[in-house]
């Protein structure tokens, strides 16, 4: 790289384009990460700030990037955050990385949010939510920041995870009163006292088969922990249709992300289950994705 003190910041995106592109991305990928990490590594938000001088600190923090993108590590981890509908997530390799997925399965719980919440005053009558198994707080915090009228609750096994979850709900603002994030496998988390009044329980759990073939990118990186799962990657799915109906109010609804393939499956089961109204929803690539069964 040339010396930091005598170029710009667009001399810097040229370059790391070039060397993207030199390591195997795609044109199109490296156009976009280049200037992914340089408007991280310079503070620059406009086309007009890319002109000023690179600072040393600023080059500094962007060959950090670099290398770690060029030795394979996902640029959401090199970037230490990433966008979730409304929210800018932290994230590193304790969480998985959010993804266009699970934005769909955070709209269906916003979707029976207000469904629920027809007819009355969530500020006299919160609306209870869980997402259990919450990793970076996603599902759960979004709907804390975009529904007012709600309690949240967002549980995860993982000490490391729930700890990247506490520091997005810190960044919060006042949504974060509304929120409780606590440590604990599935519904041995929530507080037993609610046992029978949430009204709408959501989860993005492990559900990859152990056998089945992953990306390097994510295989090497995400935690395992959050992928995969026994039974063909539908046991902790089979525990949450299971578990949900106890902890669900009467009309509340069990929200869950899954493959394509077990949507058929899982739905089978949360019918046999006794839930009512069980629907199969897609994702913006048209493929099953989440199910949706209210009790």
């Amino acid at each position: 790289m040339p010396d930091e003190g005598a170029i710009s910041w667009r001399e810097v995106l040229v370059e790391t384009e070039s060397r993207l592109v030199g390591s195997g991305h795609d044109r199109a990928t490296a156009v976009r990460e280049a200037r992914w990490i340089v408007e991280e590594a310079s503070g620059s938000t406009s086309v007009a700030e890319l002109e000023v001088l690179a600072t040393v600190r600023g080059m500094a923090h962007h060959d950090a990037m670099v290398e770690r993108r060029l030795g394979g590590e996902p640029v959401q981890y090199v970037l230490g955050r990433w966008p979730f509908r409304a929210l800018d997530l932290m994230v590193d390799r304790r969480v998985l990385i959010p993804r266009p997925e699970t934005e769909v399965v955070a709209g269906l719980v916003l979707d029976e949010v207000d469904r629920l919440a027809a007819g009355r005053d969530p500020a006299v009558e919160p609306i209870l939510v869980a997402d259990l198994g919450t990793g970076s707080g996603a599902i759960g915090l979004s709907v804390a920041v975009e529904r007012v009228g709600t309690r949240v609750w967002c549980t995860d096994v993982s000490p490391d995870a729930l700890a990247v979850a506490r520091a997005n709900c810190a960044g919060l603002g006042s949504p974060a009163q509304r929120v409780t994030v606590v440590e604990g496998l599935w519904f041995d988390a929530l507080p037993v006292d609610l046992r029978g009044r949430f009204e709408v329980i959501a989860s993005n759990p492990p559900y990859v088969a152990p056998d089945e073939h992953l990306p390097a990118e994510v295989l090497d990186w995400e935690p395992g922990g959050a992928l995969f799962s026994d039974d063909r990657g539908m046991a902790d799915l089979r525990v949450l249709v299971d578990g949900a109906r106890d902890w669900l109010a009467p009309g509340g609804a069990l929200v869950l992300e899954m493959a394509p393939d077990q949507t058929g499956l899982i739905a089978e089961l949360a019918q046999a289950t006794g839930y009512l109204e069980v629907s199969v929803r897609r994702d913006l690539a048209d493929r099953d994705r989440a199910l949706v069964a209210r009790r």
